[in-house]
């Protein structure tokens, strides 16, 4: 690095983590992993940064993800000036590549890209592979749009032919006897030039060099094929060193095996791990890669390990390889009789052949990837991937602890998971391969839901995640890496329920908001603002404690169902309402309740009429924590000691009936009713439904990542307004409850958020502002309303009372107070043909009762039944009773 560029980045890095000029390095630095002052980087090329806790911390990290403002906007933060042409070219290579420019830079020139369809340009480090050809590396990548509208990320960009062409460092010269390295990208043969290793780069994993390698044919080099250690990559290497050796010249492979996967030659040189031994190394995996059968794979890992006993996996299929001792001594001693050979490696190797047997133990190959657990329960799990031979494709899934434990359960289990797939080995040949394959096994945190994870910051869904802003997919192991590499977490959701599919922004539509606003008008404007809240419902309870309910209610056929299906079409759930809780065990109920996270949980209705145990199992009440993100309910965990499971809630509530609730005035003031209807139905409205019932879910279901991607300005934006409008509507005079008017406020803030996507006018805003404040005085007349069982009670009591003036139904004669019994007054009614309420419910409720305020329950001297003393519920009469 230069240094200029050197001083700069120290100077960051020092006033980072604190560190301490010692000689050549940078020491004493505070570690952001583990607190300790063990933190080191080399002083002259400080572009890695570890922790000296190797055992207890092991922290890592390029300085590109610690001081990134240092390693981006290269176009305008290193622009190239008339003395300095190539400024950008070389600020890249030398702070991102490691590669310093006063010593290599001959190698490279600087070019621009530039296109049309673009929607940027930057600058380039152009490599020159001979005249009118050349490649060059965008330092800024950019995004091209086609004629069809489909997109593309380009990183690099080729003019002219280079089929049969390879790039070479400049000065560099292949001599007889010289080992070369065959790599994809120019920068990784620097790299490898660099850390004094002669390398070309063929550009393509699919490019064989074979115009050059013919210039240098009969040179007696060593050409070491060493693409990227990917599926291609290999497959590649393999078919050009079979092309290379029928061509008589030497080939040779070498893999990657030995570092991190996704590590090419130049994080490798970044990193300082570029040597003689790791060379070596990458040669071994090489030479297995190439392996002509299974048998000559065994004899080069039993020449490198000289182990007795091991696996062999050729062609996807799993071997075992077994040396007998007495026949490999027997073996040397006749070899060396005959004269087989002087060169004592050589003559072993032939022993070994003789002495060794080489069988089958699985007719597939299983790699474990990595451990899952989750911590909560106690349960975990290794993930595998298993390959067949016969190009099926690869099978993933779960081994538990005990199912590796035995051969007998791993052969049920493989053959439960993989069609075919059969294990022939036994116990111990399964001890060796797990013992050496789940050894230092990469570990990958969990959750046990769908949605935001509190802890992670981040939105887990099924093959997708938005993290600080980004958008994730799985990787080819089926989990997210999030974060960079000083704080990489990787995670995923062992939740299969829902499945969530979001399409890809470059299918996305917003052709559905005009159609929205037609068809649901502002009542549906509310309805989004609250599905938008509920994707941060998370982040405002940690603030405000609390998220409000919505409840839906309406006649059939007002549109409710539509509305909602639609809701999930935006949040990638297809064909789905909600759940019927009444028709819920428990534990259904608690799994819907705990499977999602920043997500709504729609409960529906059937017929609640029905007078049966089922229909009146569940109780509204029990959805009061809900409303604070508290736990709805608790289990116990199988073990030996007293755990329970506890999962809160993480999402949002909506009621979708048709008719309203009867619940506690705990409950009421929690809700936000939201009523539809026929009235403003038009033909219009009916075209515009019937349009967002047919729109495919590919096509909006990206809205919801669009929505996530805007977190900060969204929360920012609520945690402003919300406190503004809960005190506008307190100042009302219909509004007296506090928590009636927080939860109309909260979403009034969330339907600004709304109104901005569907590109509402300020009326239209205003409209909906309006509507919200009627309804935080109607939810306030609501709770000082008697509830509807206890409102038909007292009419059936005053019709009776009314209408047949002989008939009295208070028993006491004290003044101010009504006594009634129960059964005398249901005997007196359905005498009259009057329908009562459910008899439970009305009990329940009559505690609740506020147009006759409930005094207590007792007895008292009948004034109707020649003072006998009678079981009565005491109410307060009105002033014209007395």
């Amino acid at each position: 690095m230069s240094t200029a560029l050197n001083d700069i980045l120290c100077a960051k890095l020092k006033a980072r983590f604190g560190f301490k000029v010692t000689q050549d390095w940078l020491r004493g630095g505070k570690c952001p992993a583990c607190g300790h002052k063990e933190l080191y980087a080399h002083a002259k090329t400080p572009t890695l940064i570890k922790c000296g806790r190797l055992n207890r911390c092991g922290y890592e990290a390029r300085a590109r993800d610690v001081v990134p403002d240092l390693f981006s906007d290269f176009n305008h933060r290193y622009r190239a000036r008339a003395e300095d042409r190539k400024a950008t070219a070389n600020a890249y290579m030398e702070l991102v590549r490691g590669i310093n420019a006063a010593d290599f830079g001959l190698n490279w020139g600087q070019g621009r890209f530039w296109r049309e369809n673009g929607d940027r340009g930057t600058a380039t480090v152009l490599f020159t592979l001979a005249a009118g050809v050349t490649m060059e590396r965008l330092i800024e990548p950019v995004t091209l749009t086609e004629d069809d509208g489909s997109t593309d990320v380009r990183k690099a960009h080729f003019t002219g032919r280079h089929r049969g062409l390879w790039w070479q460092p400049s000065g560099m010269t292949i001599d007889p006897g010289d080992q070369v390295y065959l790599v994809e990208g120019c920068i990784d043969a620097l790299s490898l030039y660099a850390a004094g290793t002669k390398a070309v780069a063929t550009l393509s994993c699919s490019n064989y060099p074979e115009i050059r390698l013919k210039e240098h044919a009969g040179k007696d080099v060593d050409w070491v094929w060493a693409l990227d250690n990917d599926r291609a990559g290999r497959k590649a290497m393999l078919k050009h060193h079979r092309a290379l050796t029928d061509a008589g010249e030497n080939s040779r492979c070498a893999v990657t095996a030995a570092a991190p996967k996704g590590q090419d030659w130049n994080d490798l040189w970044q990193a300082g791990r570029l040597s003689s031994d790791f060379l070596e190394t990458s040669l071994y995996h090489g030479s297995l890669l190439a392996a002509k059968n299974p048998l000559d794979k065994a004899l080069k890992i039993w020449a490198h390990t000289r182990s007795n006993g091991f696996d062999v996996v050729f062609d996807n299929r799993t071997y075992w390889f077994e040396l007998n001792f007495e026949k490999y001594h027997t073996a040397c001693a006749t070899l060396k009789d005959d004269g087989y050979s002087s060169d004592e490696d050589a003559l072993q190797l032939k022993a070994a052949t003789i002495a060794g047997a080489l069988f089958e133990i699985a007719n597939c190959r299983v790699t474990y990837l990595y451990f899952q657990a989750n911590d909560l329960t106690d349960e975990s799990w290794y993930y595998c991937r298993v390959d067949f031979p016969h190009g099926a494709a690869p099978v993933k899934s779960t081994f538990t602890g005990a199912q590796l434990s035995s051969s007998s359960e791993f052969k049920k289990r493989l053959l439960s998971i993989a069609s075919g797939a059969v294990f022939t080995g036994s116990s111990a040949h399964l001890n060796h391969i797990i013992r050496n394959q789940l050894y230092a096994l990469k570990a990958v945190q969990t959750v046990d839901f769908i949605g935001y994870s509190k802890t992670h910051g981040a939105y887990i869904f099924n093959d997708v995640a938005v993290h600080k802003g980004r958008w994730h997919t799985l990787n080819d192991e089926d989990f997210f890496e999030l974060g960079s590499n000083g704080s990489r977490v990787s995670i995923k959701s062992l939740c299969a329920s829902p499945r969530l599919v979001i399409g890809d922004k470059t299918d996305y539509t917003d052709a559905w908001k005009g159609p929205f606003w037609t068809a649901f008008g502002v009542r549906g404007l509310v309805a989004l603002a609250f599905w938008i809240g509920s994707y941060f419902a998370e982040q405002i309870r940690a603030r405000d404690k609390s998220y409000p309910f919505l409840e839906i209610i309406g006649e059939p056929g007002s549109g409710k169902s539509t509305l909602i299906e639609f809701l999930w079409k935006l949040s990638g759930r297809a064909d789905y309402e909600g759940f019927d809780p009444s028709k819920s065990t428990l534990a259904a109920r608690s799994r819907n309740f705990s499977q999602v996270s920043n997500l709504p949980v729609v409960l529906i209705e059937s017929e609640r009429g029905e007078d049966t145990a089922k229909a009146k199992s569940f109780d509204w009440d029990e959805m009061k924590t809900a409303y604070n993100g508290r736990a709805s309910r608790s289990r116990g965990i199988r073990n030996m000691g007293n755990d329970t499971y506890e999962p809160p809630f993480r999402g949002s509530l909506v009621i979708a009936q048709n008719n309203k609730i009867t619940a506690s005035e705990a409950i009421l003031q929690r809700l936000i009713q939201v009523g539809f209807d026929k009235t403003g139905h038009t033909p219009a409205t009916k075209s515009a439904a019937e349009y967002l019932e047919r729109l495919p879910m590919e096509t909006v279901s990206h809205f919801m990542i669009d929505v996530l991607r805007r977190e900060s300005r969204i929360l920012k934006d609520f945690f402003d307004r919300a406190p503004e409008y809960e005190k506008r509507i307190l100042d009302d005079d219909g509004v007296r409850t506090v928590r009636i008017a927080k939860t109309h406020g909260q979403l009034t803030a969330l339907v600004d958020t709304a109104a901005s996507v569907l590109d509402l006018g300020r009326d239209d805003i205003r409209e909906a502002h309006t509507y919200l404040l009627a309804l935080a005085r109607a939810r306030e007349d609501a709770i000082l309303a008697d509830p509807v069982c206890v409102a038909q009670f007292w009419d059936i009591y005053d019709y009776l009372t009314s209408v047949t003036a002989s008939l009295s139904l208070n028993h006491t004669a004290r003044p101010g107070q009504i006594a009634i019994n129960l059964n005398h007054f249901m005997r007196e009614a359905i005498d009259r043909r009057q329908t009562m309420p459910d008899l439970a419910d009305l009990k329940r409720h009559l505690r609740s009762s506020r147009s006759r305020k409930f005094l207590k329950q007792g007895t008292v001297r009948s004034a109707l039944w020649d003072s006998k003393t009678v079981k009565c519920w005491i109410f307060e009469s009105h002033t014209h009773e007395q």
